[in-house]
């Protein structure tokens, strides 16, 4: 098996962050370094544009989404300069990150769904099909 070195974990937040950080670490090889990653996802909205502050609502989801990684990365023992909230669509914030950061391994959580909402709806599918690095899809 490969000895991972430079292992890229992204987390979207939920109760299952555990079980995919979890076996990312099992992994890994001696002296790996993680970053474990979550994408805040632009708000899309359709029809009239109410009068709602996005900004603050963008700030909020941003400093949760920082506390959740803290949280994570002292229960695993990830620095916190390798914890990181970026902003776009998933499949391809994570895909830059790993090129642009020597990753070796991409482990992500994957719910499991079957037929079209596999093909149409699944972040880890489109991770799996367009990184230039292994990727493992930990059922959640």
């Amino acid at each position: 098996m490969t000895n991972y070195k430079n292992i890229l974990i992204a987390v979207d937040l939920d109760e299952v962050n555990t079980a995919v950080v979890a076996r990312g670490k099992e992994v890994a090889g001696d002296n790996a370094r993680f970053h474990l990653v979550h994408v805040i996802e632009p708000i899309q909205i359709q029809g009239p544009i109410p009068a709602i502050d996005y900004s603050s609502i963008h700030q909020h989801t941003e400093e949760y989404a920082k506390s959740q990684l803290a949280e994570l990365g002292r229960a695993y023992l990830i620095d916190a300069d390798c914890q990181y909230v970026l902003d776009g669509a998933a499949k391809k914030e994570i895909q830059k990150f790993a090129a642009q950061n020597n990753i070796d391994l991409i482990v992500i959580g994957s719910h499991g769904r079957h037929g079209v909402s596999l093909l149409l709806g699944s972040t880890a599918n489109a991770v799996l099909h367009g990184a230039n690095c292994d990727v493992l899809a930990v059922r959640v």
